[in-house]
């Protein structure tokens, strides 16, 4: 018997999922929530084990009371026609959606915009990334079709930031564009990139250093500095730390308590994927030194929470800022030492030391790995870097107490 108004109108949720069955496949299917949507079973196209016969399949067809009895049997008897000309309603309802959303996403700012969410960024990076776009690209091709966009107007748009001086922003905007538009044809909305080649039109990347100190002897009274740091505590063991684990300045300011195992019989912190620029776990080893400096701040921002707070929320992190600032206050400007630089100068005098160059690139969290084996082992060359971590600082101590000619 086909279903009446009066029939769906009254059904009511139970304990499961259930049914109520019309004509033709149709059937209205009631959740144990009480929400109610149009099904229409059918066949088409073969079963998926290969077993003579059509494959079921299952057509939404809309939730009730949007979509009426009446509306959902005119569905139904559409989604027929089109079985009866051997076409799959299932497969020409998503070609359906498909243009629907290519007819929305017509600009390259919006095609960027769909783009930039489908990201998985950290926060920060993918602000930047959208600022770029806003200031450097949307205000010249954002509002252009972006089928119609030709290498020429790319090429403007590069040679306009270029001549600004800022030819690292050229790449990384080139960069950007490039994702998009290989986005772009991956969602069909567009068959060819205008991006090719563009990169040789560009002035050579200029070679970006972070600065840093690698003698032992101005490393030393680098160290005795940060030992008379008089501005706030946190940031003190924030110093302090910054030689001894040589990890990014993001990661290290943005440190929660949570990922700490101080008491351990190997303590260590572990950095989650989310803030790690290779978006993969990193495990820093750490050494007695680096154990000493966190329990001495864990009773003012511990025991849960960030470990570097900022000044004015306890529920953000200092700004990225901070460790610069304090640096610029010891004496080092910017082209002598940065937060950065902490991670060169560990590299380069680990090297000089002769220590395993894979258990260094390691702990340095950089992507050279292969990445099938960096999925299944993010902690390689652990036993290593315990060594190397407390050896390095064990020799920090070293120079912190020289003060006469070179190590």
């Amino acid at each position: 018997m086909p279903l009446t108004n009066i029939q769906v109108e009254k059904a009511k949720a139970r304990e499961k999922n259930w049914k109520l069955f019309d004509e033709k496949g149709l059937y209205l299917l009631v959740s144990k929530d009480g929400h109610k949507w149009w099904r229409l079973k059918y066949r088409f196209g073969g079963r998926a084990d290969g077993k003579p016969g059509k494959a079921e399949k299952v057509l939404a067809l809309g939730v009730f009371p949007e979509v009426s009895l009446k509306r959902a049997r005119e569905k139904r008897d559409e989604a027929r026609r089109l079985l009866a000309d051997h076409i799959d309603p299932g497969t020409q309802k998503k070609q359906e959606e498909h243009q629907r959303r290519v007819a929305q996403l017509q600009t390259f700012e919006a095609v960027a915009r769909e783009w930039l969410t489908k990201q998985s960024w950290g926060e920060s990076h993918g602000a930047r990334n959208a600022r770029r776009l806003e200031q450097h690209v949307f205000p010249w091709v954002g509002s252009v079709g972006v089928s119609g966009i030709k290498r020429a107007q790319i090429k403007e748009v590069l040679q306009r930031i270029e001549k600004t001086g800022h030819v690292e922003t050229a790449y990384r905007v080139l960069q950007l564009i490039r994702s998009i538009f290989d986005f772009a044809i991956a969602e069909e909305i567009c068959e060819h990139s205008p991006c090719l080649g563009l990169s040789k039109t560009l002035s050579a990347r200029p070679t970006r250093h972070h600065a840093t100190i690698t003698d032992p002897k101005q490393v030393g009274e680098l160290l005795r500095a940060i030992d008379g740091y008089g501005g706030t505590f946190p940031v003190a063991c924030a110093l302090r730390l910054a030689p001894l684990l040589f990890v990014r300045p993001g990661e290290l300011r943005k440190a929660d308590w949570s990922e700490f195992d101080l008491d351990g019989a190997h303590p260590q912190w572990r950095i989650p994927a989310a803030r790690m620029k290779m978006r993969e776990q990193h495990i820093v080893p750490l050494a007695k030194q680096a154990v000493a400096i966190l329990r001495e701040l864990q009773p003012l921002t511990g025991p849960t929470g960030l470990v570097f707070p900022g000044l004015r929320s306890l529920a953000r992190p200092m700004s990225e800022n901070t460790l610069n600032a304090a640096l610029r206050r010891l004496g080092y400007d910017k082209e002598t030492m940065t937060a950065h630089g902490f991670r060169s100068l560990a590299s380069s005098i680990l090297n000089e030391q002769h220590w395993h160059k894979d258990a260094i690139e390691r702990q340095l969290a950089h992507g050279e790995r292969d990445k099938i084996r960096a999925a299944y082992n993010h902690a390689d060359y652990l036993p290593e870097r315990r060594k190397m971590m407390q050896a390095w600082a064990d020799y920090l101590d070293g120079l912190r107490g020289q003060s006469g000619p070179n190590v």
